[in-house]
């Protein structure tokens, strides 16, 4: 069995899940937390990825394989309607979660194995 990294770097790898991705040219995972649920969590038993229905556990094992929850908060504009636009923009994004692991990049796939549980 794949241990949780391998298993993150498939489901990322593959065109089956709309709902998590590569983020920050591979540098990140970006994962919708609600379609996540549906899509990937609320599979039945003989199509799930984890053993598990719930996110609080995959988020457990994210920080367990030393990933870190990732602020998306850049600069803000000045103008009004610019900023009215980024506001919008950002409550679309509040369910994405992105997470950062330095040995966990798109473009150094044998690194996957330093990702190591703590």
């Amino acid at each position: 069995p794949l241990c949780f990294p391998q298993k993150l770097w498939k489901m990322l790898e593959s065109d089956q899940f709309q709902s998590i991705w590569w983020s920050d040219g591979g540098k990140c995972v970006a994962i919708n937390e609600e379609l996540f649920k549906e899509e990937v969590l609320g599979r039945g038993r003989l199509q799930r990825v984890f053993n598990t229905q719930r996110i609080k556990s995959v988020i457990r094992q994210l920080n367990i394989y030393g990933f870190t929850k990732m602020q998306r908060d850049g600069q803000r504009s000045a103008s009004l309607p610019e900023f009215l636009a980024e506001e919008a923009a950002v409550s679309a994004h509040s369910q994405i979660l992105y997470y950062y692991n330095p040995c966990f990049n798109r473009a150094h796939p044998w690194l996957v194995e330093m990702c190591m549980r703590r």
